[in-house]
């Protein structure tokens, strides 16, 4: 599976609005998809900062373990973080209407996707 089956993968989720495969290092967008008004170049990179700082963090507080997913709560979305431990330096990136998406079911499709990247 390539990064763009992963993000046709993400979307196939109820409630989906967009999603990517962003490398964690350059915050830059590899693979892209859904709703135009989300700008996923400016996500990509935003979502970055997000993850160095939670790693940053995470070493100063002296935790040694991996991140499973970040959940951002929004009024009307989630984002969703999945850091991708096969493939360094990259992590997935989902944003859900909340109205329309199950949590559970969004965060598994993530796991799926990342499952099938390693196919």
């Amino acid at each position: 599976m390539n990064y763009d089956d992963a993000v046709a993968q993400m979307l196939n989720v109820d409630g989906a609005l967009a999603a990517a495969v962003v490398d964690f290092d350059s915050g830059m967008l590899l693979s892209g998809g859904g709703s135009p008004n989300i700008d996923l170049e400016i996500a990509a990179a935003g979502n970055t900062e997000v993850m160095r700082a939670k790693t940053k963090t995470m070493a100063m507080l002296g935790l040694k373990e991996e991140i499973e997913d970040i959940l951002i709560t929004l009024g009307r979305q989630y984002h969703l973080i999945r850091p991708l431990k096969r493939h360094e330096g990259l992590f997935l990136y989902s944003v859900l209407d909340k109205a329309k998406s199950n949590l559970a079911l969004a965060r598994r499709s993530l796991m799926e996707a990342e499952r099938n990247l390693d196919k």
